[in-house]
């Protein structure tokens, strides 16, 4: 093997380890940024329940007051467990899903234009808290997390346990 391609090799294996080492805190900061933004939209619907039930009643939304309540919930609960990073994968769930629906009764022309315009679907306000709770359920919340300190003290509780 040539000094030109054990180089390439190591700086592969050199970029690859910082990159892993990354990986936490950018999760870290995607989750604390971009679902206590959620986190406060949520609360807003919540404590404007009446002009959030008026909105989606415009929207021509079924039971708007309890969809209201439904989607307040989810933005501002899931909201905050994603940034804590509790029960991740499966809060990103509902939060991806209210998005799909926010796109479908709000940003219809954003989502219709997916690949015609993909400038006004990446704006459309549902966009990065989708992205976010994607990235969430398909990588997990990180290590900096309350779902990775749960996972630490199960693995240390029972020793020789399966280890997804």
């Amino acid at each position: 093997m040539s000094n030109f391609s054990q180089f390439i090799r190591r700086a592969c294996e050199l970029l690859v380890a910082v990159a892993n080492y990354l990986q936490a805190p950018l999760l870290f900061a995607l989750r604390v940024y971009f679902f206590w933004q959620l986190f406060l939209a949520g609360k807003g619907k919540l404590l404007n329940i009446e002009r959030t039930a008026e909105f989606f009643r415009s929207l021509n939304i079924p039971m708007p007051v309890f969809n209201a309540y439904l989607a307040g919930a989810t933005e501002c609960f899931g909201g905050l467990l994603l940034v804590v990073g509790l029960a991740s994968r499966l809060v990103a769930i509902p939060v991806a899903f209210t998005m799909i629906v926010a796109y479908i009764t709000a940003d219809y022309e954003a989502l219709t234009g997916i690949f015609s315009d993909p400038d006004k679907f990446v704006a459309a306000a549902p966009f990065p808290f989708l992205l976010a709770a994607l990235l969430v359920l398909a990588f997990g919340p990180g290590a900096i997390s309350i779902d990775a300190l749960i996972k630490r003290f199960a693995a240390r509780a029972r020793p020789g346990a399966l280890r997804l």
